[in-house]
């Protein structure tokens, strides 16, 4: 099969198509015929060296796809055999073939494209953790989120407005701002010419957000702090700005915030089955009806994952980035 494999870290360049061997699937998994995958950012950190694959997990890039279920590895899972799916994968998704443990596979409805299936995974799987479970978000909370029309950004606004939060966004212009209006955010404030923290409390009116979903990290999280209301929730799913930061420590006893985080790809596939099984439960009705869908920037051929990754480098893009195949 084709496969995007670089043999060492470097820039998009390295991101050349190669021939590998058609994974085969283990107990619990099912191989896919892969027509598209998502692009995301651990994939361009992985590709410069600085997010290596968990123990097991092919060197292939790629953390979500969507295709066909071709072969399987049990008898429970032989029932997914024929199925369109998309799923949530450790590595392995810029390919032809990938495997996949069939307890984070989805079915694809008839209301998404493979293309839009594939976008869905791996923001869906973070947001649902982190808002929702981390941050125990509840009808009526308001939310700041950064990155306002990332894939995560993107997904935040597009579940916030189904459960009923009130979704304040960061976006680096006021067209993306704008987008992300559109697209359902109550406020979305431009970092590069506004205060986010003041603004975040005037949309508010005064009183702060009840939770913080932050992929910047470093100099950020104290500002974040500062925009939580009482008994707020901060939670840091990236350090894109630095991994450490000083916090007020007495702030947080006075106001009882309470900061956590997680990351999803080293989770357990019990765990990431567990998360599965909810989304299908909670949010997969609203996808069959079509009333959540991702936002698709662009899509490139598997083949120019190079001009996917600049493309998101760029940092231009609103929504996700698609890779697709011809398999």
């Amino acid at each position: 099969m084709i496969a995007i494999d670089p043999e060492a870290p470097g820039g998009p360049e390295v991101l050349r198509p190669v021939e590998r061997p058609v994974p085969q699937p283990k107990e619990g998994e099912v191989l896919i015929k892969v027509a598209a995958a998502g692009v995301n950012r651990p994939d361009v950190l992985q590709r410069k060296g600085g997010y290596p694959p968990p123990p097991g997990a092919p060197s292939i890039l790629g953390l979500e796809v969507a295709g066909e279920v071709v072969a399987a590895n049990g008898l429970a899972e032989e029932a997914l055999i024929g199925q369109p799916v998309c799923a949530l994968v450790a590595g392995g998704g810029y390919a032809e073939y990938a495997v996949a443990p069939a307890g984070s596979c989805l079915i694809v409805p008839e209301s998404l494209t493979m293309v839009e299936a594939a976008a869905m995974p791996e923001t869906l799987f973070t947001v649902w953790v982190n808002l929702f479970e981390r941050a125990f978000a509840a009808d009526g909370d308001a939310v700041l989120v950064h990155g306002g029309t990332s894939g995560i950004g993107t997904m935040a606004i597009a579940l916030g407005r189904l459960f009923g939060l009130k979704m304040i966004v960061t976006c680096g212009s006021d067209e993306k701002c704008a987008r992300a209006r559109e697209l359902g955010a109550a406020a979305a404030i431009n970092y590069r010419s506004e205060d986010f923290v003041a603004l975040t409390k005037e949309a508010t009116g005064g009183k702060g957000v009840q939770i913080v979903i932050d992929m910047v990290g470093g100099d950020y999280l104290p500002r974040n702090l500062q925009c939580l209301a009482e008994e707020g929730r901060h939670v840091s799913i990236a350090v894109q700005r630095g991994a450490t930061a000083e916090i007020p420590i007495f702030d947080i006893m006075r106001r009882r915030l309470t900061l956590t985080g997680s990351t999803l790809r080293p989770r357990s596939n019990d765990f990431k089955q567990l998360v599965a099984d909810e989304i299908d439960r909670m949010v997969w009705p609203h996808v069959r009806e079509g009333r959540l869908r991702p936002v698709i920037d662009t899509t490139f051929p598997l083949a120019e994952a190079a001009r996917a990754h600049e493309r998101m480098e760029g940092g231009d893009h609103i929504g996700k980035i698609v890779l697709t195949t011809a398999a």
